[in-house]
């Protein structure tokens, strides 16, 4: 099935907005970038991995307004520094999209507090922090909006993710806390919970879960999963980009504090 992008359905909505994306280098993140170029924003994309530098390039090549900054998420002073030069660039931000994660997939007595620290802080607090110092830029804009990678694992905890599962749970309170904070300046904060989704990270995931689950063949129990999908495929990062858009337009000013499920049916609640 095909459906038409939401770039074109909102081509122009976002014209003279900025937006502002974590994990942006690649996958989900890049996808949702170019979505909102394509529909008229200046889009600033932010990753630790210098190539984040080429995809940038790549979408300015093709006459988009799009700049990044090399930063980790969990590096306060690179943050902080990032959304200064958005502030010198364009003057302001309309739309904050805080799509970076990680994930980690290990037996309970194998889990280190170390790997349990790094996925809530990439995951959660990293949220938090660019929700901090994007707050006086939105309350400038007359269409803020906070866009928040939560998961299927905040609906439900799967095994031998504890840590994810609890970051993204985490991640949802913050964007209800948010909601009702921000609200009196028209700044609108929700919450998206992708599930399975044709990316790098999923393929690790297909990996380390049938490791563990069964002696499972790379792409055996992803395939087992997607299969008890109502809709019968993975998401694409296109899908994911389809769902901010309309997020983050005036098609959705009555929207707040939600956490929206895009997962073709796997969770119904």
């Amino acid at each position: 099935m095909t459906t038409d992008s939401a770039a074109n359905i909102f081509a122009g909505h976002f014209t003279s907005r900025r937006v502002f994306i974590t994990g942006g280098g690649n996958g989900i993140g890049l996808s949702i970038g170019q979505a909102f170029a394509e529909a008229g924003a200046s889009v600033m994309l932010v990753d630790r991995d210098a190539r984040v530098a080429e995809a940038a390039q790549n979408l300015r090549d093709r006459g988009f307004d799009v700049e990044h900054a090399v930063a980790d998420v969990t590096n306060e002073a690179q943050i902080k520094a990032a959304f200064i030069r958005v502030e010198e660039l364009w003057g302001g931000l309309d739309v904050l999209v805080n799509n970076a994660g990680i994930i980690t997939i290990s037996n309970l007595e194998d889990l280190s507090v170390e790997d349990f620290n790094r996925v809530l802080s990439v995951n959660t607090t990293a949220v938090f922090l660019c929700c901090r110092e994007a707050a006086s830029l939105l309350k400038k804009s007359e269409h803020g909006v906070i866009l928040n990678a939560a998961s299927g694992q905040a609906r439900q905890g799967f095994i031998f993710t504890p840590h994810y599962a609890a970051s993204k749970f985490g991640v949802i309170g913050l964007t209800q806390s948010l909601a009702k904070e921000l609200a009196p300046y028209n700044i609108r904060v929700n919450s998206y919970c992708p599930g399975i989704v044709k990316t790098d990270m999923w393929d690790y995931n297909d990996r380390e879960w049938g490791s563990r689950l069964g002696n499972y063949k790379p792409g055996e129990l992803i395939q087992e999963w997607i299969d008890d999908i109502p809709l019968k495929r993975p998401a694409e990062a296109s899908d994911i980009a389809n769902l901010l858009m309309f997020l983050a337009s005036d098609a959705s000013s009555y929207i707040t504090g939600q956490a929206i499920n895009i997962d073709g049916g796997m969770f119904m609640s």
